[in-house]
């Protein structure tokens, strides 16, 4: 295993926060520091002991789907690597880990057959996490649907919130008795709307009522595992769910970009709060949907279900939008009908993502004031860019522009909480560079760089100031 020393010491050039911040005194005294990932894009093993084939699986075989017909076949191979790979991230000083479990790996066929290889996987991670002191943080389902149930129909029909709750079942009876962290999903927005409807992500689908209905199964399976959770808890739980949220603005004060703004947040960010945290969907929404023969397909009992409380609302948050009205694509049966994106102005990421920290001090405010009295986790946070793919000479991967994106959204994140945010803890995404969905291997999102080719782990300076940080707390 060709993993950096982690006992190497810190550049005498490292960066060091902006003059005048510091985040001592300003976070609650538990507050939570980890790091993040999620099973395909770093596991690679995608046909060994048993795993199923997953969405992800048959969607890297479709032409032109992901950028240089890329895959996840093996990725950082993490299957294989796990104990150094655990080593590493104790090293970086972190409270917990937050990972996903693969669903084709327990249930090769969505449902029945459970494969015990897989299980074992995810326990020896577990207790590998434990002995180093970091608390673990399961995420069910980061987008791996098995294929076999897509072939059924996938969320668009309501049977694969019943399937889901069974498989999470499964897992925490087989884990529940050491992990006090539960995530149900991971951006139920993206699984839906970009699998469904746009087609850029697995499964490739391109029907908005397909979509719409696999929003409101993704929260049905989210309502019913977590049900099955509290009843089977054997000590300590903190459950919630995690969305990726957008602070949004109008491109003016005038009543038609007003209008697409209140639109865009409606299938953006409400579409997913307020049938979790309110009880309901937005009555706005449902009427903008029906004026375009759009429904979404609830049934009775299913909102009590969906909104039972919470422990924790995990919030991953990336981009700043802005929105302008578009009368052009006004009859188009998509999620963003008419509006459109604006460009903002300022640094952009690799993925092309505008850089707004005070969007985050904006959302978790927002997140506060609109829907008291559940804790928040900033879940994943980070930035890409075209890293070297090789590790220079000198070993030294210098990612300064990492570095101040850190250092500027976690001085947002200390805004709010000053501001009366209840945050209790950030991940910083990601653990290492590693397969990016329909981007390939093309944007490297890691704190640690990892060389495909010879699966050479290395601390690049934004791990080096994160662990740094961590140890100055």
């Amino acid at each position: 295993m060709n993993t950096a020393p982690l006992t190497s010491a810190t550049p005498d050039d490292l960066p060091r926060p902006s003059p005048g911040r510091t985040l001592h005194g300003r976070l609650p005294e538990d507050f939570l520091w980890g790091v993040a990932t999620s099973s395909y894009q770093i596991e690679g093993a995608a046909a060994e002991d048993g795993r199923g084939a997953s969405v992800w699986d048959t969607f890297c075989r479709v032409p032109g789907a992901v950028a240089d017909g890329d895959t996840g076949d093996v990725a950082c191979d993490h299957y294989h690597r796990m104990p150094e790979d655990v080593a590493l991230i104790a090293g970086l000083g972190v409270d917990a880990y937050r990972f996903s479990i693969a669903w084709p790996r327990i249930q090769p066929d969505g449902r029945g057959r459970v494969e015990p290889r897989g299980l074992a996987f995810y326990d020896r991670l577990v207790d590998e996490l434990l002995a180093h002191g970091v608390a673990p943080w399961i995420t069910l389902y980061h987008w791996d649907l098995p294929q076999t149930l897509e072939d059924l129909g996938g969320w668009p029909e309501r049977d694969t919130a019943h399937r889901f709750a069974d498989y999470a079942a499964l897992v925490h009876d087989a884990l529940g008795d050491r992990v006090q962290y539960w995530t149900t999903l991971n951006e139920p927005w993206c699984s839906s709307f970009l699998g469904y409807a746009e087609g850029v992500h697995a499964p490739g689908r391109r029907d908005m009522n397909d979509a719409l209905a696999a929003a409101h199964h993704l929260l049905l399976g989210h309502g019913l595992a977590a049900a099955r959770l509290r009843e089977a808890a054997r000590g300590p739980m903190t459950l919630g769910v995690t969305l990726n949220l957008a602070d949004h603005v109008a491109a003016s004060a005038s009543p038609a970009d007003l209008a697409a703004l209140r639109r865009a947040d409606g299938l953006y960010n409400r579409v997913f709060l307020d049938p979790l945290l309110r009880g309901s969907y937005p009555q706005d929404l449902l009427d903008d949907l029906a004026g375009r023969g759009l429904r979404v397909p609830v049934r009775d009992g299913d909102l009590e279900t969906i909104s039972r409380p919470l422990d924790v609302l995990g919030v991953n948050y990336y981009n700043h939008h802005a929105f302008a009205a578009d009368p052009v694509t006004a009859d188009e049966p998509t999620y963003h009908a008419g509006t459109r994106f604006v460009e903002v102005d300022g640094e952009r990421t690799a993925m092309g993502w505008p850089v707004q920290p005070e969007g985050l001090t904006r959302l978790l405010l927002r997140l506060g004031r609109e829907y008291p009295g559940t804790p928040l986790v900033v879940t994943e946070n980070g930035s890409a860019y075209h890293d070297p793919r090789t590790v220079p000479a000198d070993g030294r991967v210098r990612d300064e522009r990492r570095v101040a994106y850190l250092d500027d959204h976690l001085e947002a994140l200390a805004r709010a909480v000053e501001g009366g945010a209840d945050v209790r803890g950030y991940f910083a995404w990601s653990l290492m560079d590693n397969f990016e969905w329909a981007e390939g291997y093309r944007s490297r999102f890691g704190l640690v760089h990892v060389d495909y080719a010879t699966q050479q782990r290395t601390l690049k300076d934004s791990a080096l100031w994160y662990r740094r940080l961590l140890s100055e707390r």
